[in-house]
């Protein structure tokens, strides 16, 4: 029993590893025989009254070849005709099973048994296509999605191998996908990426100083492998506007508690003042009176002052849009310094849909605070020196939709460029620290973004003002 199961299963197996050749071969086989055996009885019957005719031997032998010619030539056109339209129908199977679907069976008709096998054929063909079509556009159409998307989407394989990044990624790795795809997060520099935990905010090293970026990590498979997918989603716009908040909710508490105080100290002060001098005391403790109450006066004047221009910044105005020219706006902000010649590198003279009264007061603290760096640094070094000469440059770009006004010094530069826009943070003797902090909300107010760092082809400081740019028509 145990070899005759073992002598069963063996020609099984090898039937099984090819089958395709095997049963091609026995069905043409099949029908050529079957073909030959149909034909027999008649092609023995017309031979027969063939040689049982009175005619003469060289007829009969010349009628028999002709019998037997046209019974395998029949054969040959019957096999064509059964095996030739399988053919044709097995490649048009097999061009789908390629994803080719430009082939198509003919014959196709209805009531005829192969004629019904290739319309479900070119039936199946054309559902196959369109579906091919369906994927290819929703393929197509998800990669614009994601191209599209304003926040860089990066797909890493096992080894953390990028395999996708879209063209908010580019912009943030500032490199071309073709450059960047296959290396590791550790050599792109997104390592923090994968340690820390999901929807946290980090810190990269491409972004600009204060930018923080939250991290959204999922998990797919591509052919069975496992991907991961990070999102990341710039929130420093939004922390800024929450924190920004905050102080403003702050001012206006000091503001009012204060302005409370001031307003009888400096009332008081005005009354005793007004009263001096004294005549029952000596003129020595009427000039102290006198100067006392002048600087309580004068101090608290300033801290009245001090605080309206911190109030500035809680209560500024949303902006009103209307066209203006850019050029002419930076030469007016030019000429209002008159401490420094503020040189302009000429650029496209465009027409900006903005605020002017904000943008002008933004670029006139910009331009303010370039100059008194590039003063800065010129009286620490040498008089006279050419190096040494304070020189404030305003340009402006535009790139697609956006435009880049650009101010630059050489100065010192900047020491700690993350407190840069803090509220109250300033480095000048007399400064207030709102000077930025308002320029970046006037900025932001426009849809734009204001960036400072040091400038690379020289030693000091470049702002950069980005503002969204409308073709206006005329």
């Amino acid at each position: 029993m145990d070899s005759s199961s073992g002598g069963q299963t063996k020609p099984a197996t090898q039937t099984t590893r090819r089958p395709v050749r095997l049963s091609r071969l026995l069905f043409e086989k099949r029908i050529a025989l079957f073909a030959v055996l149909a034909a027999l009885p008649g092609i023995a019957f017309g031979t027969a009254l063939i040689w049982t005719s009175a005619w003469p031997r060289d007829v009969k032998i010349a009628l028999a070849s002709l019998e037997f010619f046209l019974w395998l030539v029949l054969t040959l056109v019957l096999l064509d005709q059964i095996v030739r339209p399988l053919q044709t129908l097995a490649n048009v199977v097999g061009a789908l099973r390629e994803e080719d679907y430009s082939f198509r069976a003919r014959g196709a008709a209805q009531d005829d048994a192969l004629g019904e096998l290739a319309l479900e054929i070119n039936s199946l063909a054309d559902i196959l296509t369109e579906q091919r079509i369906q994927s290819i556009e929703a393929t197509a159409l998800l990669r614009r999605a994601v191209d599209e998307i304003d926040a860089p989407l990066f797909t890493f394989d096992p080894e953390h191998s990028l395999r996708l990044v879209n063209a908010a990624g580019e912009r943030l790795l500032q490199q071309p996908a073709a450059r960047v795809l296959g290396r590791t997060a550790d050599e792109l520099g997104l390592n923090a990426c994968f340690e820390a935990r999901n929807e946290t905010v980090v810190e990269l090293p491409y972004s600009t100083p204060n930018a923080r970026w939250m991290v959204r990590q999922s998990s797919f498979r591509q052919n069975g492998v496992p991907h991961t997918l990070i999102v990341l989603s710039d929130v420093s716009r939004a922390l800024r506007e929450e924190e920004r908040s905050a102080w403003q909710r702050l001012i206006r508490v000091l503001g009012h508690e204060l302005n409370n105080s001031l307003a009888p100290i400096i009332s008081i002060a005005g009354s005793l003042a007004s009263r001096l001098p004294l005549p029952q005391l000596p003129e020595a403790q009427n000039t102290d009176f006198q100067r006392g109450l002048n600087i309580i006066e004068s101090r608290t004047a300033a801290l009245h002052r001090f605080l309206q221009s911190y109030r500035r910044l809680a209560q500024m105005p949303s902006p009103t849009l209307q066209p203006v020219e850019l050029r002419t706006l930076i030469e007016r902000v030019a000429v209002l310094e008159t401490r420094l010649p503020v040189e302009i590198v000429t650029g496209k003279n465009l027409t900006l849909m903005l605020d002017p009264d904000l943008i002008e007061q933004m670029l006139i603290n910009l331009v303010r605070n370039a100059v008194d760096a590039a003063l800065e640094q010129a009286l620490s070094t040498q008089t006279g020196s050419e190096a040494a000469a304070p020189k404030v440059t305003m340009r402006w770009e535009q790139h697609d939709q956006k435009v880049a006004i650009m101010v630059e010094d050489n100065g010192i530069g900047l020491f700690n460029p993350s407190n840069a826009f803090v509220p109250f943070y300033t480095t000048k003797p007399g400064g207030s620290g709102i000077g930025l902090v308002l320029s970046q909300q006037i900025a932001e107010a426009h849809g734009g973004t204001i960036e400072l760092a040091n400038r690379k082809d020289a030693r000091g400081c470049i702002v950069t003002v980005t503002l969204p740019y409308r073709h206006m028509a005329g």
